[in-house]
Order: structure tokens, then sequence, then C-alpha cells
């Protein structure tokens, strides 16, 4: 595992708001992450872009555009030096996502940048994985200083289930590298593998998930939305993840990447010892299921 991850501040913030732009910053505030940008740092942040099949954010299919200007404007109260917004879309075309749903718009009237990492130029990744064992990667890599990955929750017909970690792993490769969607070169041949071993290059400092919706039934894209009203974040992906997880009703164990991550060090994945601000786990699994099932179901006494 690489000696700078060092995810030393484990706790994480579940809020229940029909609002998803109020949850997040009621989030964020309950953590205290305006702390962890700095005057001089270069954020990138990375939004959920899968495709462009569904743009109605309400299927859950693609992030918010209101919601991520609301980060953004967050962001930019905290000073940093420079604000980049960066994804590469699994379908291959990036700019095509952007103008379909408005992010461009977006973009465009806050006055951030924005890097499509589906091209160059690009620097290697070297990873802890068979095949492939490096990726081409956007050099802004190398220049970031602080890692922002927003996604909605969606289980996942590949992955099992799509959050921060899952995310970042899929919109750092690029299309042209990998082909649409990114299965060229092999990371869908061992994805869990795949994902676990981006987790451990690439460290995402600050984690917003959206279940509000969160996409149930057979995810990325053909899966029913669902409006809970919960936003989960935290400082470490692993924990955030975890919870995640749990609310869909899969322990680390059923998450093939989680499990991964938990046997190369990251201990992070275990509910019980996870420091949640906001709702309890409890309160969040009551209004997650009654919100999707029709019913509400608690599955733990945590």
């Amino acid at each position: 595992m690489n000696q700078h991850f060092n995810y030393s501040n484990h706790d994480i913030a579940v809020i229940h708001n029909e609002n998803e732009s109020e949850a997040v910053l009621s989030g964020l505030k309950c953590i205290q992450a305006e702390q962890d940008i700095k005057r001089d740092d270069v954020v990138v942040l990375t939004p959920n872009w899968v495709n462009n099949e569904r743009t109605n954010p309400s299927d859950g299919v693609v992030v918010g555009p209101e919601t991520l200007r609301t980060i953004i404007k967050w962001i930019k109260a905290r000073n940093p030096r420079r604000i980049i917004v960066a994804t590469g879309s699994g379908s291959g075309n990036t700019r095509q996502v952007m103008r379909a749903v408005g992010f461009d718009q977006v973009i465009k009237e806050e006055q951030v940048e924005f890097i499509d990492f589906n091209l160059g130029p690009y620097v290697e990744l070297i990873l802890h994985h068979k095949k492939p064992n490096a990726i081409k990667v956007n050099k802004i890599i190398n220049e970031m200083t602080c890692y922002i990955s927003f996604t909605q929750l969606k289980t996942h017909e590949e992955a099992t289930m799509s959050a921060s970690i899952k995310n970042m792993a899929l919109s750092w490769p690029s299309t042209q590298e990998h082909g649409a969607p990114k299965k060229k070169l092999g990371i869908h041949e061992d994805l869990h593998g795949f994902i676990a071993a981006m987790a451990e290059s690439i460290k995402i400092d600050l984690a917003i998930v959206s279940a509000n919706p969160v996409m149930v039934g057979t995810g990325p894209t053909n899966g029913i939305g669902k409006h809970t009203g919960l936003i989960i974040c935290g400082r470490n992906p692993i924990a955030v993840d975890s919870i995640c997880a749990r609310l869909l009703g899969f322990r680390e164990q059923g998450i093939g990447y989680m499990h991964l991550l938990k046997n190369k060090g990251f201990k992070e994945t275990d509910i019980n010892t996870i420091p949640m601000k906001g709702l309890s786990l409890v309160e969040a699994e009551k209004i997650f299921s009654e919100k999707v099932y029709g019913e509400k179901k608690v599955f733990d006494k945590v």
C-alpha cells in the first residue's frame, strides 16, 4: 500500500435532506471539510458522467448539474490556486455528456477549468495489478494536491456497487488507450482487481456520494432511480463506500474490490467502528429502505 495514503480521519457524515445541494453542504460542514482545502491547492473534482444515454439526473445515471455547481462554489469559497473539473466518460465522448446534461454551462458560468481524462497529455501510472499493470492517465495527476470524487450511488452489473472508489477508478483510464467502454486492454477481465489497484494508486481526499437518487436494479445506466434524500461524505473513501455498500445490503465481503482493499491493509471497512456524524447507520437504513423498497428495514444494531 502506498505510504502516503494515510486516511487518518475516518469520520463520515450521513445527511438526510430532499434538497441534494443542501444535504451536501450540511455533510461537508458536519465533517469540517473546509479545513482541508488550502490557498495553494490544485483541486481536481471528478463527477460521474458515465454516458449520455439517460440525461435526466433523476434517473441516477449522472450527477446533478446544480449540485455540481454547489460543490464548485463551496471549493471556490476556500480560494485554492486552481479548480479543475476532470473526468472521462465511458461512452467515449465526455463533451457530449457535458452538453446533453448542461454541465458545460455550469463550468462556463463558474469559470473553472475542465480536463477530459479521455485525452492527453498523459503520464504512465504503474499499478499493482496483472492486467493492465500500467495505464496512461492525464498528467494533472502529478499536479493535483486535493482530489474529490462526486458520484451517485448505484448497484452495478459488473462492479456490484459504484460509489466514490469505482467512480475514480473508471474515470481516469482513457478511451484513447482502452476504447469505449474502456475494455480494450483488459480492465474488465478482472474489474475488481483493477478498481482495488487504482484505489492504491490514486488517493481520494474527499468522497461525496449521493443517494438522491440512488440507482437500484441494474446499473450503471439501466437501473431505477430512487430518491432517498441521503448524502454520504467523508475524507476516507473506504469508510464512505463501506457505509454505501451497507445501505445497498452488502458487507465488505460482498463487494470484491472492497474485500481486496481490506486484505491489502485498508482496514476502514468495519461498519461497527466507523465514526458517523449526522444520522446513525440505523437511521440511514430506515430512510433508505423505506424510500427504495417501501418498507422500513434495519439490518444492523450499531
